[in-house]
């Protein structure tokens, strides 16, 4: 396995382990103080919601496959 597929596969688990712990303290937070739960909720899940989009759009096209034409 070469060396940059190992170091970014440590890197997506890295940050999806802290954006885990990020959203279960934001989560366990909001449990004390529903009022504040709508004003953080809906940012959240609006930049889940284009994050997710941006990946589907990135998956979908064919013509954003630069390095696909490069000669391995």
């Amino acid at each position: 396995m070469p060396v940059d597929r190992l170091v970014l596969i440590l890197v997506c688990v890295f940050a999806t382990a802290g954006v885990t712990l990020f959203l279960g303290t934001l989560l366990s937070g909001l449990v004390r103080s529903p009022a504040l739960s709508w004003l953080v909720v809906i940012p959240v899940a609006l930049i889940a919601y284009l994050i997710f989009r941006v990946i589907s759009d990135r998956l979908s096209k064919r013509d954003d496959d630069h390095y696909d034409r490069i000669e391995k």
